[in-house]
């Protein structure tokens, strides 16, 4: 008795799966280069006017003075920061808006409305972003209007 069924080759192996496997592929790709890998990114939301430079822009009027802005270095200490303003030297939240806000009275005292006061952080290569948070919070706790990022000193 001889049995033929072990002798036939089996080509019942399902679909063809190289069609899919290549569209798969093109859409990986094309999610690849669309996509971004950075995560969820935070920005803080800056009133500071433009500055006017650049090719076709409009110079300032005559007479115009620039605002001078009070910058604040801010540096790493340990597991928080040091943020140094001209006399001023705070390494916590509370005492940096304490200390911001008798700055702003004084100007104000001197003639400077909160209009012309700009504060401009300036934040070291090392500081994390949450101690510079703090520090943005401080300067709109002590009640100044236009508060910026300036590049890591």
């Amino acid at each position: 008795m001889k049995i033929r069924v072990s002798q036939k080759v089996h080509y019942d192996s399902g679909p063809n799966m190289t069609p899919l496997v290549d569209v798969v592929m093109v859409i990986l790709i094309f999610l690849m280069l669309c996509g971004s890998f950075v995560g969820s990114e935070h920005f803080l939301v800056s009133n500071l006017p433009i500055s006017q430079s650049g090719v076709g822009s409009v110079p300032p009027p005559p007479g115009f003075i620039p605002d001078e802005p009070i910058e604040i270095r801010v540096d790493s200490r340990g597991a928080g920061f040091i943020a140094t303003a001209g006399k001023i030297q705070a390494d916590n939240p509370l005492a940096l808006t304490e200390q911001l806000r008798r700055m702003r009275l004084e100007l104000n005292a001197v003639g400077k409305s909160d209009d012309q006061l700009q504060v401009k952080i300036s934040p070291a290569k090392d500081v994390k972003y949450r101690e510079l948070v703090k520090v943005y919070e401080a300067a709109l706790g002590a009640g100044y209007k236009k508060v910026a990022f300036a590049r890591s000193h």
